[in-house]
């Protein structure tokens, strides 16, 4: 069995094979904290100029991976099943002055 580290997960474009469309790169991943897997890819998608407006995350479920391969994660998701990570906890967090 290979084994791979989060680093090098970060650096693999998410492909979606259903439409055959780059999703990005995994940017955080979320943990069952009480068998320490990893559940799901976050992926950031920059928007705006030149890419440095805030985008939206798309949150894979590690059940939707269809395989890793060694520059590549496959991903089957139609466009009705890409789950957006709601952004509203982030907004609550900031601190305004």
């Amino acid at each position: 069995m290979q084994r791979l580290s989060t680093g090098e997960l970060r650096e693999k474009e998410v492909i979606n094979l259903c439409d055959g469309s780059k999703l990005g790169c995994p940017c955080d991943f979320e943990f069952d904290l009480c068998d320490g897997k990893i559940t799901a890819l976050v992926l950031y998608q920059p928007s705006g100029f030149c890419g440095m407006g805030k985008g939206n995350e798309i949150l894979i479920p590690w059940c939707k991976i269809e395989c890793i391969g060694e520059d590549a994660i496959l991903v089957r998701l139609s466009q009705n099943e890409i789950p957006f990570i709601n952004d509203d906890k982030r907004k609550k967090k900031k601190k305004t002055w």
